[in-house]
């Protein structure tokens, strides 16, 4: 019958108001028969002219309190069924929330977006009509028929029989649906999920496509995609409506077989007028709870196929964290890299047996044309990806051993996509500290110079959008840095961090970066190589190797790589220069 013990226990809080929905829809059944036996009894009496004014008053008043009963006890049942399901939503997303959390953002990158969200979305949906609707009326059905048989049997044990014995037929029907639906919905969720996919990623790269005018092309393969998805989905529907159909002939032509079979028991004079009235009006109750079982059973279906999506994410284990440690080293941050190997795919090798240093409270800055692995090396270091062999050491802890959670709280990183949340700029800014107060707040926006547009724009409580799409691309990035310098790390990152704002942004950065690089371990990646000068170490990548390092004086007077496109880059900003000023 489809009760997933598992499920179940994962909300286990749903159970009691699963419990009181099936209570208050089986008080609903007893005004039901409270309110038919009046009527049965009220027909009879007038057949037998026996009826009279003070009990037609007396039959009339239980009657009203009778539906009355059913009214109310139908309205608590789907407040109770509305508590159940709302504590499986909130559950449900909370677990799929903390489970990403608690992952690595190694094993976190890994997992597909639109999947997650259709799981959390959709498929949570679904989860709340199998917990509100379809177990409460589940456990009802099997109560329902058990309480009708043991009221009936005293008037007609045959026709009670009868109709009881008919009642285990739509289970039955239920069962081999499900057997036919199992593999349909599976093959639903997953084009479901693959039609998702591929529409976000679409929708990501619109402009890309627009720019190519690859759009059509890729319009054409999401139609045929979506025509798969149709004809999947036409596959489900006719399924559903082939076992309704066969569900509403079993309800009704069972409650008919009990009503014929009670008009023969009256004719042989083994039931009395009431009896048979009673039978009349009570048979379909045997088969009605049933009946409605059945039209939720398919949604139920399709919650349980994503729960097995659910569970699968769930169920996922945490790679590399079943013996990791805190990382409290309050001492400022030094990093060893010792015969490091990385690459994306086995074609390609980015790092072989790579050796660096980086020490404490200076400005080390990674330079290298495009695809040499700087964003990359940052990414190792921030956990972002693992490393095949060698080891990581920040203050000779291996970074693989350590738990993430206690290392980011020495550590930030500015990139050139820092995420700006939707919300106020205060609750942005206390994400680096939730204790921080609107004097602290300030005076970091003081220092990158965003004060006094913060005040005109209505002060700490200035709505920012998603992504910061409010501001300059140049305010998006000093927020990040203020944001940074309220976190207070040992180890600050700039990931391209000046690139592709404006002018007086990035001299505002670089200057923060020389008043921190005294205080505070600084890594610098940037593409261009003037923000290197100042540096305390430059490391000039190629190809995933070092092939050049020192100061910038040391290297210019190498006279290699580095002299190269320094003076490429030189020249190239004197040319831009020119031509605005002519």
């Amino acid at each position: 019958m489809m009760i997933d013990k598992r499920l179940i226990n994962t909300v286990s809080e749903s159970k009691e108001w699963i419990a009181k929905a099936v209570l208050w829809n089986w008080v609903a059944l007893v005004g039901g028969i409270i309110s038919a036996t009046v009527f049965a009894l009220c027909l009879q009496w007038v057949w037998q002219e026996k009826l009279g004014i003070t009990s037609a008053v007396f039959f009339f008043v239980i009657l009203i309190l009778a539906l009355i009963l059913r009214v109310l006890a139908g309205k608590m049942a789907v407040n109770a069924s509305y508590r159940a399901s709302t504590q499986v939503k909130h559950q449900l997303r909370t677990l799929i929330y903390q489970k990403l959390v608690s992952m690595p953002l190694s094993q976190v990158n890994q997992q597909s977006t639109s999947s997650i969200i259709q799981v959390a979305s959709e498929g949570v949906e679904q989860l709340e009509i199998y917990f509100g609707r379809y177990l409460p009326q589940l456990f009802y059905s099997l109560l329902a028929p058990l309480t009708l048989f043991s009221i009936l049997v005293f008037l007609n044990f045959s026709t009670s029989f009868i109709l009881l014995l008919c009642v285990p037929l739509i289970p039955f029907s239920i069962i081999i649906v499900n057997k036919i639906a199992k593999r349909l919905l599976h093959k639903y969720w997953s084009i479901y999920v693959g039609l998702g996919s591929s529409f976000l990623d679409n929708l990501q790269g619109l402009i890309t496509l627009k720019i190519y005018q690859d759009d059509e092309y890729k319009a054409k393969q999401m139609e045929l995609e979506a025509e798969h998805f149709r004809k999947i989905t036409m596959k489900v529907l006719t399924m559903q409506l082939n076992s309704v159909s066969i569900m509403d002939l079993l309800a009704y032509g069972g409650a008919a077989i009990g009503i014929l079979t009670a008009l023969l028991q009256f004719e042989a004079g083994n039931l009395t007028l009431f009896g048979v009235i009673l039978f009349i009006l009570l048979s379909s109750e045997f088969f009605i709870p049933l009946r409605l079982l059945g039209s939720f059973f398919h949604v139920a279906m399709n919650g349980k196929a994503a729960s097995d999506k659910i569970f699968a994410l769930l169920d996922l284990p945490v790679e590399g964290l079943q013996s990791a440690v805190d990382f409290n080293d309050k001492n400022p941050i030094s990093i060893s890299i010792k015969n490091l190997d990385f690459s994306y795919n086995n074609e390609k090798q980015l790092f072989k047996k790579l050796n660096l240093t980086i020490p404490a409270n200076k400005l080390t800055v990674f330079v290298g044309e495009s695809g040499c692995g700087k964003s990359t090396l940052v990414s190792l270091l921030m956990g972002f990806y693992s490393q095949q062999s060698g080891d990581i050491l920040l203050n000779q802890q291996n970074a693989a051993d350590l738990k993430r959670a206690s290392l980011y709280q020495h550590i930030s990183l500015v990139s050139h996509s820092s995420y700006i949340f939707k919300g106020s700029l205060r609750e942005n800014m206390q994400m680096a500290k939730p204790e921080a107060t609107d004097e602290e707040i300030c005076h970091y926006l003081q220092q990158v110079n965003l004060d006094k547009f913060v005040k005109q724009q209505g002060g700490l409580d200035m709505p920012l959008l998603s992504r910061g799409s409010n501001l300059s691309g140049g305010q998006i990035q000093r927020l990040a840095l203020a944001r940074a310098l309220l976190h207070n790390a040992n180890l600050y990152i700039f990931d391209e961090a000046t690139s592709n704002i404006d002018i007086e942004s990035e001299e505002i950065i670089l200057q923060l970066i020389q008043k921190l690089k005294d205080k505070k371990t600084i890594i610098m990646i940037s593409h261009r190589l003037a923000n290197a000068i100042e540096a305390d170490h430059i490391y000039v990548l190629q190809k995933g190797e070092i092939v050049e390092q020192g100061q910038h004086q040391q290297l210019m007077e190498k006279n290699g790589l580095y002299h190269q496109m320094f003076s490429q880059q030189k020249q190239l900003e004197a040319v831009r220069k020119g031509e605005k000023n002519a």
